[in-house]
């Protein structure tokens, strides 16, 4: 089931992209990512109280809490950068570069936890890396 969320992240992120560009044709990037972000945070908060999660919050670690909060910040610089690369760019060359982060996070992976990297998965890199070469 995992597999249909990923696709699903993946359409919508398609649609954030094509929306986001024609969002902020007349303002500034950084505030149009600031009304995203407020509409992301009612959503991501809707759904915790829509699933009863709310209770959860007393039990989360501090380990959780650190790392959570710097990838949250991780995620604040990436949307930041990306939609002022939306500002300046053309989508159809911007939202290719952005996926390298698939290639960067299948290294970060096999360096910080230790994931396996595969020829597969080497073949793979190689293959986002050239498309997104030929797509730019």
């Amino acid at each position: 089931m995992w597999w249909v969320y990923a696709l699903l992240s993946a359409v919508f992120a398609a649609a954030t992209s094509i929306l986001a560009k024609v969002g902020i044709e007349e303002m500034n990037s950084n505030l149009a990512t600031a009304i995203r972000t407020v509409v992301v945070v009612l959503m991501a908060w809707g759904m915790v109280f829509l699933t009863n999660a709310q209770s959860g919050i007393a039990d989360i670690s501090k380990k959780s809490w650190i790392f959570l909060i710097l990838s949250g910040l991780a995620t604040g610089a990436s949307w930041l950068c990306y939609y002022k690369a939306l500002q300046m760019g053309e989508v159809s060359k911007v939202a290719p570069i952005d996926k390298l982060s698939v290639v960067i996070t299948l290294v970060l992976a096999f360096v910080f936890l230790h994931e396996e990297f595969t020829a597969k998965s080497l073949i793979g890199c190689i293959l986002i890396g050239v498309g997104t070469l030929l797509l730019v």
